[in-house]
């Protein structure tokens, strides 16, 4: 039992922790991770895998 609290507790403290930028922030969404999403990948061309395929799909 004591080690379900100790688990329990760390876990509760980890789920706060990383919530606190989201909650601070203005907006308070999650950063999108997509290479889609990304402006630098965006400048360089990189584009999300399944963009590309659905557009080499539609070339076809």
């Amino acid at each position: 039992m004591k080690l379900f609290i100790i688990i329990f507790g760390l876990l509760s403290v980890s789920i706060i922790l990383l919530s606190i930028n989201i909650i601070v922030k203005k907006d308070g969404k999650f950063p999108n991770g997509h290479v889609g999403g990304n402006k630098e990948m965006q400048k360089r061309g990189v584009k999300c895998i399944q963009s590309q395929d659905r557009d080499e799909r539609k070339n076809l």
